[in-house]
């Protein structure tokens, strides 16, 4: 029987590497979801029980949120390249 040429498995840090890379190009469409997530709402409620204050600080969360995240992301993607 013949031996394999290279290793069955990836090596643990480039499989890290590459999904840090792919959370972080989900992170914009993550961020476009949970900005339009709201939007039906603006249009079913009538201009007497809207309440503008709760939708801006989810939108607010929301976007800081997104800011941490990819705050983290480049950090971490960073390290691992001057790691390996």
């Amino acid at each position: 029987m013949r031996e394999p040429s290279s290793p069955q498995f990836l090596d643990l840090r480039s499989y890290r590497r590459r999904r840090l890379v792919d959370a972080a190009k989900l992170l914009p469409v993550l961020g476009a979801g949970l900005f339009l997530m709201p939007l039906p709402f603006l249009f079913t409620r009538t201009g007497d029980e809207f309440n503008a204050v709760p939708m801006s600080i989810y939108l607010f969360a929301v976007w800081l949120a997104l800011i941490v995240a990819a705050r983290i992301l480049a950090k971490s993607l960073q390290k691992r390249e001057f790691e390996g």
